[in-house]
């Protein structure tokens, strides 16, 4: 049994390193067994097919991110500098996202979808207590907090080609953002 979940997790490895460089439509499931150093056979027994095996490895990777990134309505900009961190740290993560946003009509992430909506009504909450504004709806602050926070990815065009030295200085990029979102979620 041992050896069946070490190759299911070299798998798991081997593929978020494909479908973060070639995202789903891109990716070979025989690239993918030669580097988990498996049959590829193995890859539809344990995931039936690429589709599923592409949202495993996102559902699986998103999870980590709900576990590590603790979420705070009545911090958002603290929040926005945790994922800020977090997606300089994780730009594999990142192109996944990307590539999901690209080809999401082959993919449906419902726990991704109710994390999403959990977050807004603790927005909704945050704001209904008056600790943070409603200038903004709380999907636009989350929007805006996602955008800025991950412009400086790899998988984001614009941080980099608008402001190509804030990669020199993280940390003046994340107090800018922890600011921006200070500014946005102000009572």
């Amino acid at each position: 049994m041992r050896n069946a979940e070490a190759t299911r997790e070299r798998i798991l490895l081997a593929a978020k390193e494909e479908f973060s460089s070639y995202g789903i439509a891109g990716a070979r499931v025989d690239r993918i067994a030669k580097k988990a150093e498996c049959n590829k056979n193995m890859i539809y027994i344990y995931f039936e097919n690429k589709e599923t095996l592409f949202t495993t490895v996102l559902q699986n990777n998103l999870k980590l991110v709900y576990e590590e990134i603790t979420f705070t309505p009545y911090d958002l900009p603290g929040y926005a500098a945790r994922v800020f961190d977090y997606a300089m740290a994780n730009p594999e993560l990142f192109r996944l996202m990307a590539w999901y946003g690209l080809e999401q009509n082959t993919v449906s992430l419902t726990e991704h979808s109710l994390e999403k909506q959990k977050k807004i009504e603790e927005v909704m909450n945050v704001q209904s207590s008056g600790m943070v504004g409603t200038t903004f709806t709380p999907g636009f602050l989350l929007t805006a907090i996602m955008v800025l926070a991950t412009a400086w990815s790899p998988a984001n065009p614009f941080g980099p080609s608008f402001d190509p030295n804030a990669l020199k200085t993280p940390k003046e990029t994340r107090d800018s953002i922890f600011n921006a979102i200070s500014l946005m979620s102000k009572v």
